[in-house]
């Protein structure tokens, strides 16, 4: 008897190991081969019923190729044959719409281009694609303002060049991360009306084929799908899906930078957060401690990928006169993928950070790593009014090297020098060297945000 048949994809968006750490099973739905072939109908039928509402075509035969058109039914085999024959797979499709529809399949196709067909088709799938990343959007941003909520006023080290500079909150930096997806979410809004546009123009553009009827039925055919109509024809105007990619090069640009925090911050030196703990994830084969940080290492291999397919539709920008020879095909591997990569990285995103584990008292420990010397600038500032900017500079520098070469607390320093005990008492002096007195307008910042999702919500 014959085994289980294997498996056969090769990437990780379609492996049965893989598929669900690089990607979600809504957004590989809409990006599937039926459900694209399904849209190239969707659209096909749209056509005729504008056109048949245009006068251009008779009603009943509209109406038969609405009602005779089954997907289900088509011959997939023989369409991918005559697809790898003709190049494109609308022929072969209108070839088997064609017999389905009887008489009235010969009005299937009317006056249209292949392209018009498949790019209105892709826009549909960017319009339910773009639906399923605003909601992830959404989520996260529900998620992160509560952390920042939560922690607005956690004390911990911040940190520039990997080096502890001043203090900050952690609600601080979750709130950075938020006002990132604020932007967007307003991004992601702001594209729509240029983005979620029909296309049908014809075989040069020109909507030559219907003579006098052509605009009239490229609006009504976007009225059926509910698309907006194009002010022009951009058969080879494609600003409007590299918009779209380049904006999930943002999207996942951010998470990136979240992630690598993330990775950071979880290191065993760290130790400051974790992502949530599920039994056996992110375990070792050969190191019964580990725990890695896997969410955060997904979502960062996506961002990589998604930035190339950045670039490629950029590439494909650049195409030839009316019709393009080659970049077009391009984006039929960068659309879907990206698409499918960036619901992967903010699917990893809701669940790292939606359980985010926050060890606060770690975070207060690395704070007084230093023994004082990441609030050396409060001290100068604090000692500046009584003994003069300049030489409050002079004596922390100096107590700073003390510190260094001699251990102590920054506190304790002060206090030994002559020029700062004869003028500041040590209440003072442990006041201005505490870091949890120096956080800025840290929280203050956080409620800035918080403020702005509350108005937008």
């Amino acid at each position: 008897m014959p085994g289980p048949s294997r498996p056969t994809a090769t990437t990780v968006l379609d492996s049965i190991l893989f598929r669900d750490a690089f990607g979600t099973p809504q957004m590989r739905e809409i990006f599937s081969d039926y459900a694209l072939i399904s849209r190239y109908a969707e659209v096909e039928i749209a056509l005729a019923k504008a056109e048949a509402r245009c006068g251009v075509i008779p009603q009943e035969a509209a109406e038969e190729i609405a009602r005779l058109t089954d997907v289900s039914a088509l011959d997939l085999d023989l369409l991918r044959q005559e697809t790898e024959i003709v190049g494109y797979p609308i022929l072969p499709l209108v070839h088997q719409m064609v017999k389905q529809c009887g008489d009235a399949g010969r009005y299937v196709h009317w006056g249209a281009t292949t392209q018009d067909i498949m790019d209105t088709a892709v826009v549909l799938q960017v319009r339910d694609g773009l639906a399923l990343i605003e909601q992830d959007i959404a989520e996260l941003r529900r998620i992160l303002a509560g952390l920042s909520l939560r922690y607005r006023d956690t004390p911990m080290a911040g940190r520039t060049h990997l080096q502890q500079a001043l203090p900050v909150t952690f609600g601080y930096k979750t709130a950075i991360w938020l006002a990132m997806f604020d932007r967007h979410a307003e991004r992601l809004e702001q594209l729509k009306s240029r983005v979620l546009v029909g296309e049908f123009a014809g075989a040069a553009g020109t909507l030559a084929s219907l003579g006098d009827k052509g605009l009239e039925v490229q609006a009504a055919l976007c009225e059926e799908l509910g698309l907006g109509i194009p002010v022009s024809t951009w058969h080879v105007a494609r600003d409007g899906l590299a918009e779209v990619v380049n904006f999930f090069g943002l999207v996942t640009g951010s998470l990136g930078k979240v992630a690598l925090d993330i990775m950071i911050m979880a290191s065993t030196e760290f130790g400051e957060v974790y992502e949530p703990f599920v039994k056996g994830r992110g375990a070792s084969s050969t190191m019964p401690q580990k725990r890695n940080p896997i969410s955060s290492e997904l979502i960062l291999a996506a961002s990589k990928g998604v930035r190339q397919h950045a670039g490629l539709m950029l590439d494909a920008m650049v195409q030839d006169l009316e019709r393009a020879t080659g970049p077009w095909h391009a984006e039929w591997m960068a659309i879907p993928e990206s698409f499918v990569l960036t619901a992967g990285a903010l699917h990893q995103a809701k669940f790292a950070l939606g359980g985010l584990i926050v060890d606060e008292a770690k975070m207060a420990e690395n704070l007084d790593l230093s023994r004082g010397l990441i609030v050396a600038e409060a001290v100068m500032m604090g000692l500046a009014p009584q003994i003069g900017r300049q030489q409050a500079h002079d004596v922390v520098y100096d107590a700073c090297r003390v510190v260094n070469t001699q251990g102590g607390t920054l506190a304790e320093a002060l206090a030994a020098d002559p020029a700062v005990s004869e003028r500041i008492d040590r209440a003072t002096i442990g006041r201005l060297t505490a870091p949890r007195n120096y956080l800025g307008l840290a929280p203050e910042m956080v409620d800035r945000v918080l403020g702005s999702v509350a108005r937008d919500a």
